[in-house]
């Protein structure tokens, strides 16, 4: 059924984010929706013009450079020539002076606890209520349930394996032992534990010791004789040793403990971008509503699971009894964050006086921020009464700063206090990486957060550079030049910039889920490059990955990345074009055939069933967490090897057919609603003409070089809503 619109003053309003707005979003705050709607329309026939004008210099600037490619083809890149180009173009800035951000009023999960960062579709309730709750979790069932601790004979089967239990056991005493050591006993022999005048006492039988660190012990629960749980401090992470002698899982441990719970994922930034599939004003709800019923602590999911109904929301804060004897709380959810769209997109759900769209991240800053008028209120998820925005794919400071007049608005129509809304710069477009100082300097009143973003940011170096010549294998963008020189300047900027101690500085997304072993011995990589928070995919690699951050101190960390060589711009801008490629055909063909894959088996999810972010199995069947940034890097590593002669675009064609029918198969069992009623998946194959998933895919292919940046979202949102209706 067709959107009825209502006529709020110069905009055309979607009734149903109309009655949205007035009846829940703005009910119980101090802002009339009258007064609501006054300044939104104001505001957004103000700062529409000026988003588009950005975007028309985007183009100009891409225009340019392809220009000057095409001129300089067959040449070898000379980069002092090609730096003095991009300055004269704009491109590139001149960086001012040295400078200090000067952000305040930020919550000690950003400047002060070192931990792991989720990333979770908004649009999902169940979903984003798990990810909140994900600020404690037991490190048992994520080491019993995961490849972490190695498959006996038994760990096929459904019952309990005792074997795996006990080496469960031994990983949680060997944590405790590296980062908790005892004086004099080891956490292996313990049998119990006291509490005497504010000191942890560790028994086994009659012989007792003490931390070797005592400060590292901060209070218990229970009786001082018989605690039910201990709480300790770990570089600023705690953890609650929980003792249960009727528990099952206590029957094997000789001090009766029944879990570790360690505190995992210090913050969650609830996404309305690359991890959801919102086209209109029906989407879009979903996903305001469930970020204020967040805002507002009321969140509720309810599901079936073995023919029980369950109930799902947030979890209370963790009392225990302090050292000196006080009753005291931890708060006991993640610091939620929200992630708006970047500048490009518009979406139908309002329409301005001229009849064109609404640029979707205006509508996205006014309403993901109204919500939290609740939350300022009560103070349960942020205790400094900040609003925490991350903002994706920013070209540069001139956006920086629009970005910075965005939140400007809508503090005032909000009535906030200046500053109020901090930002996070997601580090994920050339030209904010190359200027990335300068995109710092025109918010370094509200940043909170810099990060990387590997996949978006390899799909921009593509498409910036199509002119340029035919890419290197996506699997060498990770070994290149430019990307090294990438990773490292954002810290070094960051660091430069004064954010150690007052902002995070995060890395990118571990993307296989049920790769946990492999993630715990690659992913401390992000913490010795100094990030102080890395994405994770789920709550249990969250757990997983907060055992990294009792490994290495961050605050140190940092401290000796500062006297390091800064990156240098030149290895940063060296693209990774392939030198005279003799690639054979079948490496071609396996190269195109890994992209489609990954491609379609994202995209037929997006299409047909509104899902934006899913464990999609690879060529390979290995299940990776894919979202729209790895549609980027997939659809214009394609384009730009039609576009020089690697493959034609009918081998193309054909293995997307041949590659449509893997993920057919891969899905045959796919019993998921979608959104549009239609139960199960919607196969590509035989007939590809009326898969409206297999043309958009195509779509993203062949027309990639015309897309804006490279961005898959304009092809996507038309098909999803041609599927819609």
């Amino acid at each position: 059924m067709k959107n009825q619109y209502t006529k709020i003053h110069n905009l055309s309003v979607s009734n149903k984010l109309l009655n949205f707005v007035n009846e829940e979003l703005l009910k119980d705050t101090n802002i009339s929706s009258e007064k609501f709607w006054e300044g939104f329309d104001k505001t957004v026939h103000e700062l529409a013009p000026k988003n588009k004008n950005l975007l028309r210099v985007r183009e100009e600037l891409q225009q340019k450079i392809d220009n000057w490619h095409i001129a300089n083809k067959g040449n070898e890149i000379n980069l002092e020539e090609y730096k003095k180009f991009l300055k004269e173009i704009g491109y590139l800035k001149e960086e001012g002076p040295d400078f200090k951000i000067k952000t305040s009023n930020v919550d000690v999960e950003i400047t002060n606890i070192a931990g792991p960062q989720l990333v979770v579709p908004i649009m999902n309730e169940r979903y984003a209520l798990n990810a909140a709750n994900a600020r404690w979790m037991s490190l048992y069932d994520s080491l019993y349930g995961t490849d972490v601790i190695e498959q006996s004979e038994d760990s096929t089967s459904q019952r309990y394996d005792p074997l795996r239990g006990e080496m469960v056991i031994k990983y949680g005493r060997d944590f405790l032992e590296k980062y908790f050591p005892l004086e004099g006993l080891k956490w292996h022999n313990i049998t119990g534990f006291k509490i005497n005048d504010g000191t942890l006492i560790v028994l086994n039988d009659d012989l007792e010791a003490t931390l070797k660190k005592r400060d590292k012990f901060i209070g218990h629960r229970g009786k001082v004789n018989a605690p039910s749980a201990i709480i300790l401090k770990n570089n600023n992470l705690h953890i609650e040793i929980i003792i249960d002698s009727n528990a099952f899982s206590a029957q094997q441990d000789s001090a009766k403990i029944s879990d570790i719970i360690v505190e995992a994922a210090i913050s969650t930034i609830c996404d309305n971008e690359d991890s959801v599939a919102a086209v209109d004003a029906d989407d879009k709800v979903i996903c305001y509503r469930n970020w204020l019923g967040l805002m507002k602590g009321n969140l509720r999911s309810t599901f079936e699971k073995n023919g029980k109904t369950y109930e799902r929301k947030l979890n209370p804060d963790r009392s225990y009894i302090s050292k000196d004897g006080k009753g005291l709380k931890l708060h006991g959810r993640s610091l939620l964050l929200v992630r708006n769209v970047g500048h490009l997109m518009t979406n139908p759900a309002i329409t301005l006086q001229d009849g064109s769209e609404i640029p979707e991240g205006i509508m996205d800053a006014f309403m993901t921020s109204a919500a939290c008028l609740h939350d300022i209120k009560k103070k349960s998820n942020s205790r400094s009464g900040s609003i925490y925005i991350v903002k994706p794919k920013m070209h540069g400071p001139d956006e920086t700063s629009f970005t910075d007049l965005i939140f400007t608005r809508v503090e005032e129509v909000l009535g906030l206090e200046k500053y109020t809304c901090k930002i996070g710069i997601m580090d994920e477009e050339r030209r904010t990486s190359s200027n990335l100082k300068e995109c710092i300097r025109t918010l370094q009143n509200r940043v909170f957060f810099i990060n990387t973003g590997f996949l978006d940011r390899t799909g921009d170096e593509m498409h910036t550079s199509m002119e340029a010549g035919p890419m290197i294998k996506k699997g060498d963008m990770k070994s290149s030049k430019w990307i090294g020189a990438y990773e490292n300047n954002n810290v070094d900027v960051g660091l430069q910039c004064g954010l150690s101690g007052k902002a995070q500085i995060g890395k990118g997304m571990w993307a296989m889920p049920d790769k946990m072993k492999d993630m715990m011995e690659q992913k401390t990589d992000h913490l010795k490059a100094g990030a102080n928070c890395a994405w994770v995919p789920s709550p249990t690699a969250a757990a997983l990955h907060a055992l990294h951050y009792h490994e290495i101190n961050i605050f140190e960390k940092q401290k000796e990345l500062e006297n390091r060589e800064p990156a240098k711009l030149d290895d940063l801008l060296t693209i990774p074009i392939a030198d005279r490629p003799n690639w054979s055909i079948e490496e071609i063909n396996s190269e195109i055939s890994n992209s489609a894959q990954t491609l379609l088996g994202y995209v037929v999810r997006w299409i047909d069933q509104g899902v934006g972010c899913s464990k999609v199995p690879d060529i390979n069947n290995i299940g990776l967490m894919e979202d729209r940034a790895t549609l980027r890097i997939s659809s214009q590593h394609i384009a730009n090897w039609i576009h020089h002669g690697i493959c034609s675009s009918k081998q193309v064609l054909e293995i997307m057919k041949k590659m449509a029918k893997v993920v057919d198969d891969q899905n045959k069992n796919d019993d998921a609603n979608n959104r549009s009623g239609k139960s199960g998946y919607e196969a590509m194959s035989p007939d590809f003409e009326k898969s409206v998933a297999f043309k958009a895919a195509c779509d993203l292919v062949f027309h990639g070089r015309s897309q804006p940046s490279g961005y898959t979202e304009p092809l996507l949102h038309l098909n999803r809503l041609i599927k819609k209706n």
